[in-house]
């Protein structure tokens, strides 16, 4: 892995850097989980895409500039450390994305990244289900085959940006007597066709970042599959691997916030404090330590490798890392910590980025569920039995 970068890749950094500084808007866009908010990020989207900065590792034809993934990491460190706003169409465009470069057609991916690129079509995640949360293979919703393509039927439910998104893509169970894995197929359809009735979810805040989705003999074409029919699992296991291991959270996002934590120490820091001193000092560390691995897993992409198992190692990482870095900065802040609005330190991001982190953990499969990979596919440790559990419940 070479840390050097050449020329080409730090006059792309200056090029990133200049539009930035001279395109990010002077005062935040209004939250995205509001229906004004959400026009808003759309529109910077469009704006982005327009200068080629949308989707810059894809390839022109479909929006992006063709950059490496190195240049797309750099362009990531510049993004987030310009405190550009967050991306309306993270979902299509960290993680449907790559599941259409690995398992589309071309026909799907001329059709749709253009328009995701622009975020003309907003695209939310249909995974989770009232039983099936992190434990996905357990989801009951149906596939049935019709002329022509399938009907869809059942619930998903904390769906994200559902409530105001154009479309959705998610897994179906396709054959009728299947269990866990097999005979699932994974499928896109929009939101507003019939059949289809979203619902959102007011969060404690107000806003709505989810919403449920309901589906009654929906219809969708043949040409809207992702991959084969009932082989929906593997192709899943890519956009699980891309949430988890690389393209959702990029180390811009903890480099940015690891310096605004120096930044604040610095500012209001107790020096004679070396315990909390040394716990900035460690977020800092972390964060680096996150951007040198995502480093050595980019060359080995590049080099023909892929994204597997390993990326549930890297999940419980930046997850726990994001908790611990705003948990450090409001103990920092002390009780002001607790003040929102204009009033409170950094106009709250503080408080308000503590709060989804909290949901690291939690979202993209849980720290359970991802251990159990690590120790299962990883460490090859065996699955335990039912006669285990069963001892140890009595």
């Amino acid at each position: 892995m070479d840390l050097e970068f050449d020329e080409a890749t730090l006059a792309f950094r200056e090029q990133v850097r200049e539009w930035l500084a001279a395109n990010v808007p002077e005062r935040p866009l209004a939250s995205f989980n509001t229906a004004r908010g959400f026009e808003q990020h759309r529109a910077w989207e469009a704006k982005l895409a327009d200068a080629g900065y949308a989707a810059v590792a894809w390839p022109a034809a479909y929006g992006g500039r063709d950059a490496s993934l190195l240049e797309w990491l750099v362009f990531e460190e510049e993004y987030y450390a310009a405190g550009a706003p967050a991306r309306v169409n993270q979902n299509g465009i960290f993680m449907l994305a790559p599941t259409l470069f690995s398992h589309g057609t071309e026909e799907q991916r001329a059709r749709i990244l253009p328009e995701m690129a622009r975020s003309d079509r907003v695209w939310a995640q249909a995974w989770s289900e009232p039983e099936a949360g992190s434990d996905i293979a357990a989801l009951r919703s149906t596939a049935t085959r019709t002329e022509g393509g399938w009907l869809l039927s059942g619930q998903k439910t904390w769906s994200s940006r559902a409530a105001f998104a154009d479309s959705a893509f998610g897994l179906f169970r396709s054959e009728p007597d299947s269990e866990r894995h097999k005979g699932l197929t994974y499928l896109m359809f929009d939101l507003d066709a019939e059949g289809v009735q979203v619902r959102p979810i007011a969060q404690l805040d107000g806003e709505y970042g989810f919403a449920e989705i309901f589906l009654d003999n929906v219809f969708v074409p043949d040409s809207d599959v992702i991959g084969e029919p009932n082989d929906g699992w593997r192709v899943a296991m890519t956009t699980a691997n891309n949430e988890r291991g690389l393209s959702l959270r990029s180390p811009g996002r903890f480099l940015a916030s690891a310096e605004r934590l120096v930044d604040l120490w610095c500012r209001e820091g107790d020096p004679a404090d070396t315990a909390l001193g040394e716990r900035v000092a460690d977020a800092w560390i972390g964060a680096r330590a996150y951007q040198l691995y995502t480093f050595n897993t980019v060359s080995r992409l590049a080099e023909g490798g892929e994204l597997g198992p390993e990326s549930s190692v890297n999940k419980l990482y930046w997850s726990h890392l994001d908790v611990a870095l705003h948990e450090t900065a409001l103990d920092l802040l002390g009780p002001s910590a607790e003040l929102t609005g204009e009033s409170a330190p950094d106009a709250g991001r503080w408080s308000s980025g503590y709060l989804f982190s909290l949901a690291g953990p939690i979202y993209g499969g849980t720290d359970q569920i991802q251990r159990n990979i690590v120790a299962e596919r990883l460490l090859g440790l065996p699955r335990e039995s039912t006669a285990s559990k069963n001892r140890g419940a009595t």
